[in-house]
């Protein structure tokens, strides 16, 4: 946890650059996901670790500063600029979704260079800026992606484009790697062992110790590349294999892995948070068995459709499914569950203020439950 930036309380005074500096080193990979019942994951990330920040102001530093750039890494994420030339060999065997209606076109190869070039030649480009091409017909299940939108996403998966920022909408706007990415970061070359192996060594950093499936998952690695570059990093030190109680796989603790007392304050977690994305590892470390059920029949569901852990300490003591109804100016709290071994009163004081933070921050009026089972009741009564 102290790795991933928790064994720290959040920040007294309004956020600012050095505090989005701060946390996104720490994460190293922030996973985009626009699901929007809430606010969108990502955002939720930086709340969990600062509380109320100005999120104009976050998008302004990851998309202007120059610091930041989006690439295919655990999957769509943001990460360091500096980490452009370590994906290069992930841009360079990038293949075309196998539903991509574009393998369906005649010439298929004179319609991407055709939209390279309306890119060079205009600069910032959305899908809605390009001419529609008329695709096969959709079956059952494809992704409803227009034939530019297709376009411009197989060439920003081989780095023909970057992402220079997201409208409001978050539909992404492209421009050239070379109007968006530092010179230096595009010049420098690293080979595919070399960008591997600096690739775990910064998972090892943002997890503190791990496992050897924890590292692999970290930047989506196979553990067959993961373990040649992970003995190279014990070599150097960079790493140390160790024992953890209860584990029966090997672990890795980094080199500079914090040690601290304590892990203070409180915190829903994102779904797709660092500390819990890779489930056997939240089932491991924390005892927390967890999915999230968006894709789960309503009558099948067991937890909720948007459930979130609640992070209390340095254990996840709560799950609850959340919905921001806007309309009402409502945070709802759809259901809610204790964790075994956590105290109920205790937990749904926590619980409580966090809603309230929350809420406030999202501009929301009111926080609202239902009381079908006990701890929702001790929510309802702190709320």
């Amino acid at each position: 946890m102290a790795a991933q930036g928790f064994d720290r309380e959040r920040p007294a005074k309004p956020t600012d650059i050095r505090h989005f500096r701060r946390v996104m080193s720490a994460i190293a990979v922030l996973q985009l996901d626009f699901v929007n019942v809430l606010l969108p994951a990502h955002f939720l990330m930086i709340w969990s670790r600062l509380g109320p920040y100005d999120r104009s102001r976050f998008e302004h530093y990851l998309y202007d500063s120059g610091e930041h750039t989006e690439q295919w890494a655990h999957e769509a994420s943001i990460v360091a600029s500096s980490d452009w030339p370590l994906l290069a060999h992930r841009r360079q065997t990038f293949r075309p979704w196998k539903n991509s209606p574009l393998k369906h076109l005649p010439d298929a190869q004179s319609y991407l260079q055709e939209i390279l070039a309306v890119v060079r030649g205009n600069g910032e480009t959305t899908a809605n800026d390009l001419p529609t091409v008329e695709g096969p017909k959709r079956k059952p299940g494809d992704w409803h992606r227009s034939m530019p939108r297709w376009a411009l996403e197989q060439h920003f998966g081989r780095g023909d484009l970057a992402v220079r920022r997201r409208l409001k909408n978050f539909q992404r706007v492209y421009d050239l790697p070379e109007r968006i990415v530092d010179e230096h970061h595009r010049r420098v070359s690293v080979d595919r062992a070399e960008a591997q192996r600096c690739l775990i060594g910064k998972a090892a950093e943002s997890l503190g110790v791990a496992s050897i499936s924890d590292l692999a998952d970290y930047y989506r690695m196979s553990r067959r590349d993961v373990v040649p570059r992970l003995e190279e990093l014990v070599e150097e030190g960079a790493v140390s294999p160790v024992s953890v109680d209860g584990w029966s796989d090997t672990a890795y603790l980094a080199a500079n892995a914090p040690s601290p007392r304590k892990i203070p304050g409180a915190s829903l977690l994102s779904p797709f948070d660092p500390l819990v994305w890779y489930r056997p590892r939240a089932l491991r470390l924390y005892d927390f068995d967890y999915r999230i059920e968006i894709y789960v029949p309503a009558e099948k569901r067991r937890w909720g459709y948007y459930v979130l852990p609640f992070r209390l300490g340095d254990t996840i003591s709560a799950r609850v499914d959340l919905k921001a109804d806007r309309k009402a100016s409502e945070l709802l709290v759809q259901t809610a569950h204790l964790e075994p071994g956590a105290t109920a009163g205790t937990t749904a004081r926590a619980l409580a203020t966090e809603l309230h933070a929350l809420a406030a921050w999202l501009k929301l009026e009111r926080v609202r439950t239902r009381k079908a089972n006990a701890f929702e009741k001790a929510l309802a009564k702190s709320l």
